[in-house]
C-alpha cells in the first residue's frame, strides 16, 4: 500500500481529488474506484503495483495504429475503475477489488526490467482503468523511459485536469475512450460525465502526446446520427483531421447482454460519416475488415500500412511519408 496523492482532509473524512467524482471517503471506506481507501485518516492507494493481468500484446491491440506499428508492448492491468459502464468488456477486472489479489503485486523495478527483457517497446497500462493507479504510473514511467521504452495509457480519460496533466507529462501515447457524445448517455450508461473527458483529450493533443480515440458503437444508445455527427465534428474541429479514430463494434457483455451486436452496416455508416467530416484516418475494430483497417495516404489514397487483424505491414513508408506523393502520414513510425 502506498500513500495516495491528490486528496485533502474534510472533517473526519478525506476528499479524493483525483477524478471528477470527488469521493468523500470516511475512515475504513473506499472511493467509487475501489482502490483508494481512507486508512486512519489518510488516503491510501490500495492498487499500487497490483497487476493480475500481464501480457505481451501487439500495439495494434490497444488499439494504436499510428504508433510504432508491428511492435509488441508489455501490457499490464489492475483492478477497479472510476466509471460503471454497463457495456464494460473487461468487467472481470474493473469490478474486482484488491482483496484476494495480493499475490499479484509487482514492484516498479520488475515492470521496468520485465519490459526491457521481453523485447517490448515499453509498457501499456490497460485492461481496467489505469489512471486510478496514478501513483504507480508516475513512479514507473521515468524508469521505463530511461531504458528507451514508451509509456502508453488505454484510458477512459475521466480524471481531474491537474492529475491528468501530470500523467500526460509521463505519457508517450494514449488511446482514449469517448464512450458517447451526450451528457445523458454518460450519466445513464457510464455513471460519469462527458465534459472532463473532452477537456482531457484536447489537453493531451495540445501537449503533443500521440492520441488515438476509441468509440464503442452500442445499438440504440450512442449510434444515432446526431451523436456520431457531433462526435466527428468535435474531433475535426477541436483536435484536427490527423487524430486517428477507431469505431469499435459492440458485443453483448456485462449488463448489456440483451443488446445485439452492432450491425456491420452501422459500423460502415460511422466510418463514412467520419471521413465525410474530414477525418483522415478512420478504423473499424472488433470486426474483420482488412481493407478498412489499413492506413491510406489522405492525399493520394495509397496504402501505406496494410493490416489484417492485429498484424501490420509497412508499405514503403520512408521517414513517415507516403512513398508515392510524399505526404506526411500522422503518427510515430520509428
Amino acid at each position: 500500500m502506498m500513500d495516495a496523492k491528490h486528496w485533502k482532509e474534510e472533517g473526519d473524512a478525506v476528499r479524493c481529488a483525483l477524478c471528477p467524482h470527488h469521493c468523500l471517503i470516511r475512515k475504513g471506506k473506499t472511493g467509487l474506484c475501489g482502490v483508494r481507501k481512507n486508512i486512519s485518516g489518510k488516503l491510501t492507494a490500495l492498487g499500487y503495483g497490483l497487476y493480475p493481468a500481464i501480457h505481451l500484446d501487439p500495439i495494434e491491440k490497444k488499439p494504436l495504429n499510428h504508433f510504432l506499428p508491428g511492435r509488441s508492448i508489455l501490457s499490464v492491468g489492475s483492478v477497479g475503475c472510476n466509471l460503471r459502464c454497463l457495456q464494460c468488456q473487461n468487467w472481470s477486472l474493473s469490478t474486482d477489488g484488491p482483496d484476494g489479489n495480493e499475490a499479484y503485486h509487482v514492484p516498479v523495478e520488475a515492470i521496468v526490467k520485465g519490459a526491457a527483457e521481453r523485447g517490448s517497446m515499453g509498457v501499456a497500462f490497460t485492461y481496467n482503468e489505469p489512471t486510478i493507479n496514478f501513483e504507480f504510473i508516475m513512479d514507473a514511467a521515468p524508469g521505463i523511459r530511461e531504458r528507451g521504452g514508451k509509456v502508453v495509457l488505454v484510458t477512459n480519460g475521466y480524471l481531474e485536469a491537474g492529475p491528468w496533466d501530470e500523467l500526460m507529462e509521463m505519457t508517450d501515447a494514449a488511446n482514449i475512450d469517448v464512450k458517447g457524445f451526450t451528457e445523458d448517455f454518460y450519466r445513464k450508461v457510464t455513471g460519469g460525465t462527458l465534459a472532463p473527458v473532452l477537456r482531457n483529450v484536447e489537453a493531451s493533443v495540445r501537449k503533443g502526446v500521440h492520441v488515438e480515440l476509441a468509440y464503442l458503437i452500442i445499438p440504440g444508445m450512442n449510434d444515432d446520427t446526431e451523436q456520431l455527427e457531433g462526435f466527428c465534428k468535435w474531433v475535426r474541429g477541436s483536435l484536427g483531421p490527423e487524430v486517428p479514430l477507431h469505431f469499435t463494434r459492440f458485443h453483448p457483455d456485462h449488463k448489456l447482454l440483451h443488446v445485439p451486436a452492432t450491425p456491420p452496416g452501422t459500423m460502415e455508416r460511422a466510418r463514412d460519416l467520419a471521413m465525410e467530416k474530414g477525418i483522415d484516418y478512420v478504423y473499424l475494430g472488433n470486426i474483420h475488415d482488412k481493407e478498412g483497417g489499413s492506413t491510406r495516404c489522405p492525399n493520394c489514397s495509397t496504402v501505406v500500412v496494410s493490416r489484417d487483424g492485429f498484424s501490420s505491414t509497412l508499405k514503403g513508408l520512408k521517414d513517415g511519408k507516403c512513398p508515392k506523393c510524399g505526404t506526411a502520414i500522422a503518427g510515430v513510425w520509428q
